[in-house]
């Protein structure tokens, strides 16, 4: 893992003063670059402006579903066939965890920027939503927000090992989204890790897009988007970021 070689990421600078942050991860086979006509979605409306976008890029690995084959990826799948279990099966735990680590260092650079960790959301879809999820939650700062489209909780058999103590993130709010037609990543799967969730605890908000597959609709993005202008209101040009 220590020979893994990453590009930077994909950023979109705020278009006026920057005083919060989305990292935003794609998922299997994508790059960063994929997520930027969502990025310009999500801007359209100018209510996301002191937001900087940051779409990292997975590195090539070995995917196991992939007959071997390298891809970009977080890491290692060994089935991609709807299976509610078959994602659970195998986990890549290493690969996982190295995922874990960069994303944390994603957080702790725009820290070190001057932006708050409660300036901050972490997302992504499948994959991505996934380490969102795992990364977000085990974050040793307290975030805005976290996103996770089409996706589910990694590692949850003993997820609470991973969660530092004290936790915190057990308050952040988490939007969860899924398509009820995924044949990737079934809705049931997505609903269960949900469940599990706020068995534990945290505060999540579960949609389901009906007839959407493995993929985003409109009407998700605009969701997301109040999502994010809820989680990082505009602070407007004579309020200091130490107020919030």
């Amino acid at each position: 893992m220590a020979s893994i070689v990453r590009s930077a990421p994909m950023v979109f600078p705020a278009t006026a003063r920057h005083t919060a942050t989305v990292i935003f991860i794609h998922g299997l086979g994508d790059t960063g670059h994929g997520w930027s006509s969502a990025v310009e979605n999500w801007r359209r409306r100018q209510r996301l402006d002191e937001v900087k976008f940051v779409l990292p890029n997975a590195p090539a690995i070995p995917i196991t579903a992939n007959w071997g084959m390298s891809m970009p990826g977080w890491y290692d799948i060994a089935a991609i066939n709807g299976d509610m279990m078959a994602l659970r099966r195998n986990e890549d735990k290493a690969g996982i965890l190295v995922s874990q680590e960069y994303f944390h260092g994603l957080i702790q650079n725009e820290i070190n920027a001057g932006i708050p960790a409660n300036r901050i959301i972490l997302g992504g879809f499948s994959q991505g939503g996934a380490m969102s999820l795992f990364a977000g939650l085990t974050a040793k700062v307290k975030l805005a927000g976290i996103v996770a489209m089409s996706s589910y909780l990694l590692l949850s058999a003993n997820f609470s090992d991973y969660v530092p103590k004290p936790e915190f993130n057990k308050e952040t709010p988490i939007f969860m989204a899924h398509g009820d037609a995924d044949q990737v990543i079934n809705v049931a799967l997505g609903k269960k890790s949900c469940d599990l969730l706020t068995e534990m605890g945290y505060n999540v908000n579960f949609q389901i897009y009906p007839n959407m597959g493995h993929s985003a609709c409109l009407e998700e993005l605009d969701a997301i988007e109040d999502f994010m202008t809820e989680r990082l209101p505009a602070m407007g040009d004579n309020r200091d970021r130490s107020e919030l």
